[in-house]
């Protein structure tokens, strides 16, 4: 039994107009045929993920510099609001659990461990729990994890929790989960393993580990705890990266009149790129806050407030001119990592060296 939402059923179909899903599916709800709700699932996360980006502009484009997870509150900023915006993982993802559980559907979210990008590629250790999937079981005791939350190199599509079970993402990308340990772990048996995230640009390179999770239940105050540190500490990039990862969509040529995901864009800090399932390629190299204010409109459909356009002055991924470089490098050059005020009652000062 599917745990009650937060959300009415008003707001669930404004939402389900919002990411323009078929009325055919949007009448659907959890069924118990389970080859019927699967394909239901797929296309709302196909749809989910071409219209509500993945986008941490809340920690730039905010005079407080802070996010919230609320799921109320997403609902205003992505449907009410209807300015293009979307939110990162444990907005996004929380979320989706609540319209997957007003959808009938039994969801719930386990926490994730990531391994950082180094020069593009996931590598080191797994860090603590900056992420989570919603991990949904069907009446045939199959159970999928849904990430509409990662950004790029994220799946497309619901992912069955079966071990090597290889499925295309986007282009000749391939997705594997493996349930195995990851090396930091100690306490070693068949319970303990994980479901360790994997995916290769074609079937020649290696499969590249991202991140890990197990199906241990974590509640909705946890994310709370955990987005302190994601949204707030110097150390996470979110804090010192602007980041825009949106799916494109198109209709299949099967006659089906299913979607598909055929490509992505993304912004890192001054730069837009777009994948179509081939070479990633540069569109847009912005300079200045006016060139990327324009840029998000143009490339995502994201239209920012004048509230919002003011609050990223002064703040450290403020485009002055010298785009990313700029930004780049006045962090590396900058003794304070973190020195922000939110509001007027309360000011917090980080005095670390900045990782380059």
């Amino acid at each position: 039994m599917a745990q009650p939402s937060v959300l009415s059923e008003d707001q669930v179909s404004a939402f389900l107009n919002h990411i323009g899903l078929p009325l055919s599916l949007q009448r659907q709800r959890y069924t118990g045929d389970a080859s019927k709700d699967i394909h239901f699932l797929t296309q709302l996360n196909i749809r989910i993920i071409s219209t509500v980006p993945y986008e941490n502009l809340w920690l730039h484009y905010n005079s407080t510099h802070t996010n919230s997870i609320d799921p109320q509150d997403t609902f205003t900023s992505i449907v009410t609001h209807a300015r293009g915006r979307g939110g990162y993982c444990f907005q996004v993802s929380i979320f989706f659990n609540h319209i997957l559980r007003a959808l009938g559907f039994p969801a719930y979210l386990s926490p994730v461990r990531i391994r950082q990008r180094v020069d593009g590629i996931p590598q080191g250790d797994y860090r603590g729990w900056v992420h989570l999937v919603n991990i949904i079981t069907l009446t045939d005791g199959s159970k999928y994890a849904m990430d509409v939350g990662f950004g790029g190199d994220g799946p497309t599509a619901p992912m069955p929790l079966v071990h090597n079970h290889v499925s295309t993402n986007l282009g000749n990308q391939e997705v594997r989960l493996r349930h195995d340990w990851i090396p930091a772990q100690v306490h070693r048996t068949e319970a303990t393993k994980l479901w360790i995230y994997q995916y290769r640009n074609s079937v020649e390179q290696e499969w590249n580990s991202f991140y890990a999770f197990g199906e241990t239940e974590a509640m909705e105050a946890d994310f709370y705890n955990l987005n302190w540190y994601t949204g707030s500490h110097p150390e996470s990039f979110q804090t010192f990266t602007c980041i825009i990862v949106k799916f494109l969509r198109r209709e299949k040529g099967d006659g089906s009149g299913d979607q598909e995901i055929f490509g992505k864009r993304m912004l890192l800090n001054g730069v837009v790129k777009e994948n179509l399932g081939g070479k990633t390629v540069v569109r847009e190299n912005c300079k200045t806050e006016q060139e990327r204010v324009r840029a998000l409109e143009t490339w995502f459909g994201m239209r920012l407030t004048e509230e919002e356009t003011a609050g990223i002055r002064g703040w450290g991924t403020e485009l002055k001119g010298d785009g990313s470089e700029g930004v780049i490098a006045r962090q590396a050059e900058s003794k304070e990592v973190w020195e922000v005020k939110r509001g007027t009652q309360w000011r917090h000062d980080w005095k670390e060296s900045v990782p380059v």
